[in-house]
């Protein structure tokens, strides 16, 4: 245990030593993701904003669907959408990310750890306008955020670590099975489905509802409604919060070991 916080230790000091390195490669990354395209990056945004247009349609015109609770559907829609999309995108990015950057890994010198950390500050960027757009939204609709709306910092920092663990893991696994990304895309999509994203969770039959707990991205899509139209402080479920940290922390450092086993062998498959 010593070692790992050691190593942990020692890896956030290099990421705080190049951080302006990180930086640039991100803002390089948004930009080569969309280049050749006549819109460019405005595609970030148009995708994301038009999925949520087309369930508006569907549901709030097309079934009429009733407010949930007392909150608009559309409102109460992003803001759970809208930690999904950098989620799922982020995850999707990130475990390709090491066979995208293979030139980086022949560089001996080079922290090919990260990597990863590259693609959860370039869709930061994106996520960043969204949350914007949210509160705007909230605010336009008349349901002004609380002082509540502050603990979405707290559960961007949950989604940021359990990224970053998962993709140490996936991106190195990736290296050596080139398929992985094509099932972790079928996983993101059962996922969408089995997270209340779009659908209350008081729809399943109550003994049902607390197994839904045991999937840590509802932690955080729960998280923000909670924060944004809850009204209910993280700690208020203490019980479900020290779950998620569990997971997570486990998952963080489980990525980190696999991460470091398949290190050496990189160079030798690309």
């Amino acid at each position: 245990m010593k070692t790992k916080i050691i190593t942990f230790v020692q890896f956030m000091k290099n990421v705080i030593k190049l951080r302006e390195t990180i930086w640039t490669m991100a803002k390089r990354d948004l930009k080569v993701r969309y280049l050749g395209s006549y819109l460019g990056i405005l595609w970030a945004f148009i995708q994301p904003l038009v999925t949520i247009a087309v369930m508006w349609f569907i549901f709030d015109i097309g079934f009429k669907s009733k407010p949930v609770g007392n909150m608009p559907f559309i409102l109460w829609l992003i803001t759970a959408m809208f930690p999904w999309f950098y989620f799922s995108e982020t995850i999707l990015a990130g475990t390709t990310v090491i066979r995208e950057n293979a030139y980086l890994v022949q560089k001996v010198v080079f922290p090919v750890s990260i990597l990863p950390i590259v693609k959860i500050i370039s869709g930061l960027f994106i996520h960043a306008f969204f949350i914007s757009i949210m509160f705007i939204a909230f605010i336009g609709y008349g349901y002004p955020p609380t002082i509540h709306a502050i603990q979405v910092l707290y559960y961007l920092g949950c989604v940021i670590v359990l990224i970053l663990g998962f993709t140490w893991m996936s991106s190195s696994i990736d290296v050596f099975f080139r398929d992985l990304g094509q099932i972790i895309n079928v996983g993101i999509q059962i996922g969408f489905w089995a997270t209340p994203v779009f659908w209350p969770p008081k729809m399943l039959p109550p003994k049902i509802q607390p197994w839904l707990k045991l999937n840590p991205v509802y932690y955080i899509t729960e998280g923000y409604r909670n924060a944004m139209i809850h009204h209910v402080w993280f700690w208020e479920d203490w019980l479900w919060t020290l779950y998620f940290w569990a997971f997570t922390t486990f998952l963080f450092f489980f990525g980190a070991w696999v991460f470091r086993k398949l290190r050496p062998h990189f160079a030798d498959v690309l």
